[in-house]
């Protein structure tokens, strides 16, 4: 691992930053300013959540369309370009004049942070690495990990010592500073030099899928409920996590203090995840990335103390690192490299339509009375679920994939 790194480390470099700078798109970043926000525009949990749902499904459309450009243009260009679109986003959450805008400012910031700034590391990295993409995918999403873990104590801190619009202007300086070091270690690309191409392997059959082909094929309609699960569940937990800790009748500032240990979680999932594909092949993890989740919402559901909150963080934390070692192994290994940007960007504008959809049906459901201990019950008992039909899919799936290359 330690030669693995030292030989690849600007290119490996470049996608973990390219993921840490997600962070100021990411639920759990902008979940954190809720109560703030719900607080001076006078909005219910319903409200707020359908504002994040509609800039969410948005940013979503967004991405199907101009997701395929990163099959064209060069990674170094693209993320530069989306870095200051995502600084101009969170300097406009700091200005945000009323209601009204917040569904155009969380497009934006959805579209340049979970979207574009999670799919550019993935496409490049499924296609710079073959036989390591595990372990590199592992390294690479390490980035929204560290930003998860710092992140929100040290924003909710500013915002104790100052306000949410002050918070969101810090925020906007952040993602300028990421530019120069990332055009350094992105002055040459690894082999593809960021065109679609020629390098890479193939996927099931032999074959390059273009995306509409995988669109008609069984696999992906089998497997998405799957990869959706997660996004959706642990999205509604981590936009309403103020509210949880409201019927917990727990400190949200000592809530915020817990996610290092998802960091913690997620450092442990990324790696073993990335080492398990790259030594057992993706169809064997498949089908048990969602169990540990599973189990993370039954302890959260039922516990009344911050340590069982704790470890049900940490469980959440592997499941959500094990799935996006799986998600960015999984594209160029069934479906081949050729067309991979246009492929992720489907599954990414999915998967994002699908985190809309978890904060606002979770916060009709709160408005409606349905008790959030229970909706995490449910979570739980969806996950276990999931895991028989990817289990299924994986099974049948086995026998067109074609023996996995030397390639590095």
């Amino acid at each position: 691992m330690y030669r693995f790194i030292q030989e690849n480390a600007p290119w490996l470099a470049a996608a973990t930053l390219m993921t840490l700078t997600s962070s100021f798109g990411q639920t759990f970043f902008i979940s954190i300013f809720a109560g703030e926000i719900r607080a001076e525009f006078d909005l219910s949990h319903g409200a707020w959540g359908r504002a994040y749902t509609i800039g969410t499904l948005a940013s979503a459309a967004t991405m199907m369309a101009i997701g395929p450009v990163t099959d064209r243009v060069r990674v170094r260009t693209l993320a530069a370009i989306v870095m200051i679109g995502l600084s101009g986003f969170s300097l406009g959450m700091a200005a945000a004049p009323g209601a009204w805008a917040l569904p155009f400012l969380i497009w934006g910031l959805r579209f340049c942070g979970q979207g574009m700034l999670s799919q550019l590391p993935a496409v490049a990295v499924g296609r710079w690495f073959r036989a390591n993409r595990g372990r590199a995918i592992g390294i690479a999403f390490l980035g929204v990990s560290v930003g998860q873990a710092v992140y929100p104590f040290v924003f909710v801190s500013i915002m104790a010592a100052s306000n949410w619009r002050f918070a969101w202007a810090m925020a906007a300086v952040l993602p300028l500073l990421a530019i120069p070091p990332l055009l350094f270690w992105l002055r040459r690309e690894r082999s593809p030099v960021g065109q679609t191409g020629a390098a890479g392997g193939a996927g099931m059959l032999g074959r390059h899928w273009t995306r509409g082909e995988a669109l008609r094929h069984w696999l992906f309609w089998l497997t998405f409920p799957g990869f959706l699960a997660q996004p959706i569940f642990s999205t509604a937990l981590i936009f309403h996590q103020v509210h949880l800790t409201e019927i917990k009748g727990w400190s949200l500032v000592a809530f915020a203090a817990l996610f290092p240990l998802m960091m913690f979680a997620k450092i442990i999932g990324l790696l073993t995840a990335g080492w398990a594909i790259d030594r057992f092949g993706i169809i064997r993890v498949v089908p048990l990335m969602l169990a540990p989740t599973a189990l993370g919402y039954l302890i959260l559901s039922e516990t009344a103390g911050l340590t069982g909150a704790a470890a049900a963080l940490l469980l959440v934390g592997l499941t959500t690192a094990v799935i996006s070692n799986v998600h960015g192994a999984f594209w160029p290994d069934m479906y081949g490299t050729r067309n991979l940007g246009a492929l992720r960007s489907m599954a990414t504008a999915v998967m994002v339509f699908a985190s809309a959809l978890g904060p606002g049906i979770a916060g009709y459901l709160i408005d409606a009375g349905v008790d959030f201990r229970d909706q995490l019950l449910g979570m739980a008992a969806m996950s276990i679920a999931a895991c028989i039909s990817l289990g299924f899919a994986m099974w049948r799936v086995a026998p067109l994939l074609p023996a996995k290359g030397e390639a590095a």
